[in-house]
């Protein structure tokens, strides 16, 4: 099911019924068939279906009781499809926030041929929000990984550390702060893993995996619960396979 993203629709008709996906105020979300409405954003095309995000916050025709929140809907939708309502929950909060101009607070109109808010005042062009992040899967040289508990899990689960990316510095240079940061520990031979749009709210995770080099445990206490190193045989919960921490993970397993 191949998807090509694009910013203004294709001069051909469309060979199938549109897709739309309306999004709430919450970033709950509906996939269904249906002419995209007045306001709509294009988002590409999914298999010959032109596909559209719509704002649906202020529609007094949605039913709240037929928008699901995007995490639940792992598994019931199609990857392709979930990846795209995850397009769709960004790019409508992001033209919902950014209707004004920053810079004069003029009211501001899509720029043509680009994804893009332009304020027709001063000129300033406004591009959809992401925020890098990094994650990293450190391997000790007996084989273990370093798992974490966030203070924000709401369950016992672990995971592989991440953290945003700062001005000024190299995805390499956040991966050695942020492990050194949040559990006191120094790493080297990072190498890049893959990449994953993760729309919570509107973020970029860029896998790597590290080796230990040095350092025990000191946990950044408004961030890390607990800390450990583990093996395959001795894992605790942790990530599903619909985040990159979990798919990370797996492949890891399938090293063994």
């Amino acid at each position: 099911m191949p998807f090509t993203p694009l910013t203004d629709p294709p001069p051909h008709p469309p060979e199938e019924p549109a897709l739309t996906i309306g999004v709430l105020i919450n970033g709950a979300v509906r996939v269904a068939d249906g002419d995209a409405p007045d306001g709509a954003l294009f988002l590409g095309v999914l298999d010959g279906r032109h596909a559209w995000a719509v704002d649906a916050a202020d529609d007094p025709e949605a039913d709240p009781a037929e928008y699901r929140d995007l995490r639940m809907q792992w598994g019931a939708l199609d990857e392709v499809v979930w990846t795209l309502a995850g397009r769709a929950v960004q790019l409508v909060e992001w033209q919902r926030t950014h209707r004004f101009c920053g810079r004069c607070a003029t009211p501001t109109e899509a720029a043509a041929g680009e994804r893009a808010r332009r304020c027709p005042a001063c000129g300033l062009l406004a591009f959809p929000r992401l925020a890098p992040a990094v994650i990293t899967l450190i391997e000790r040289d007996d084989g273990r990984i370093l798992l974490a508990r966030n203070v924000n899990f709401p369950i016992p689960m672990y995971s592989l550390l991440a953290g945003f990316v700062e001005p000024g510095e190299t995805l390499e240079d956040a991966v050695a702060r942020e492990t050194l940061e949040e559990v006191g520990v120094v790493v080297d031979d990072i190498s890049y893993w893959g990449s994953q749009p993760w729309p919570f709210p509107h973020s970029l995770m860029l896998g790597f995996r590290a080796r230990y080099v040095s350092g025990e445990f000191v946990l950044q206490a408004d961030e890390i619960a607990d800390a450990g190193w583990f093996g395959p045989d001795d894992l605790p919960m942790r990530p599903p396979s619909m985040s990159i921490a979990g798919r990370m993970i797996e492949a890891w397993l399938e090293e063994r």
